[in-house]
């Protein structure tokens, strides 16, 4: 191939990008307006005596992420090895006398996270591995509630990366990698990551979860979904306080990483930015 043609080939596929985190950031605002325009009607209903009627409005009995959630928070949390922090939250790879800490946020059914890291993935745990920095995971489930898409994918496979997570650092990293190959990740629509059996198929590609059958129990019976709740409003917090717009997002020693309001999605963005604010 031509150097022509594969700088024509990277720019087109960064065009494509663009294109979907645009997408994504007006369903972000359009989920926000509709969460206040949900608020301004229970209000109104409840000063009206129908708050019954309106809380199910938005058809919550059929909501299968709800449902999830619901079941979910009935279990006892179990919190994976290798985390810390309240109910186990805190997700940190990498070693502890690196300097500098790379926080990174994601949905486990965001089409352009699976962009970022088959493009990036790599030059993360590059850094992660020369210890330029340790990276904090914080992983976000919010995909399962867009109006248009209901499901249970991204807490699910939370609940698994948990399981990974209690195997070890590296199986975490390594399966989270497999689940956003291009090979493995549904489109958004789908909610493929609700059935255990496709988490499964997928974890028999990362060595250290192979034929694991602890880790495979606890997908099964759902070891960790109470903690995945707990982990997906960890990033709910997050996203407040830091005004963050959607997943990937990134922050640099408490900084925001951001290319024309964009995450960083190719190495010739990332990487600068990382350098500009790492300690020196």
């Amino acid at each position: 191939m031509s150097n022509r043609n594969s700088h024509q080939n990277k720019q087109a596929a960064r065009e494509r990008l663009r294109a979907e985190r645009e997408r994504q950031a007006k369903r972000d605002r359009a989920r926000r307006q509709l969460f206040v325009g949900g608020a301004v009607l229970a209000v109104l209903a409840i000063a009206g005596g129908i708050g019954y009627a309106v809380t199910n409005l938005g058809g919550d009995d059929e909501n299968p992420s709800k449902k999830w959630k619901v079941a979910a928070e009935k279990t006892k949390l179990v919190t994976p090895a290798n985390s810390s922090g309240p109910d186990g939250t805190t997700v940190i790879v990498g070693k502890k006398s690196a300097k500098n800490t790379l926080h990174v946020y994601e949905d486990m059914r965001c089409p352009v996270c699976s962009q970022f890291e088959q493009f990036t993935g790599k030059t993360v745990e590059k850094g992660i591995k020369d210890g330029t920095y340790k990276a904090q995971f914080t992983m976000a489930a919010f995909l399962d509630d867009a109006q248009q898409i209901r499901g249970s994918g991204s807490k699910n496979a939370l609940s698994a990366l948990g399981a990974a997570l209690n195997v070890s650092p590296d199986a975490f990293l390594e399966y989270k990698s497999a689940l956003f190959s291009a090979k493995n990740h549904p489109e958004e629509t789908d909610d493929a990551f609700a059935e255990d059996k496709k988490l499964l198929d997928v974890a028999q590609q990362v060595t250290a979860l192979k034929g694991n059958k602890e880790f495979e129990q606890a997908v099964k019976k759902g070891t960790y979904d109470h903690w995945a709740v707990k982990m997906s409003k960890t990033y709910d917090t997050a996203a407040k306080r830091d005004g963050l717009s959607g997943t990937p997002a990134f922050q640099m020693n408490g900084k925001n990483l951001e290319v024309n309001d964009n995450p960083p999605m190719t190495p010739d963005q990332f990487t600068p930015l990382v350098q500009k604010y790492l300690k020196k």
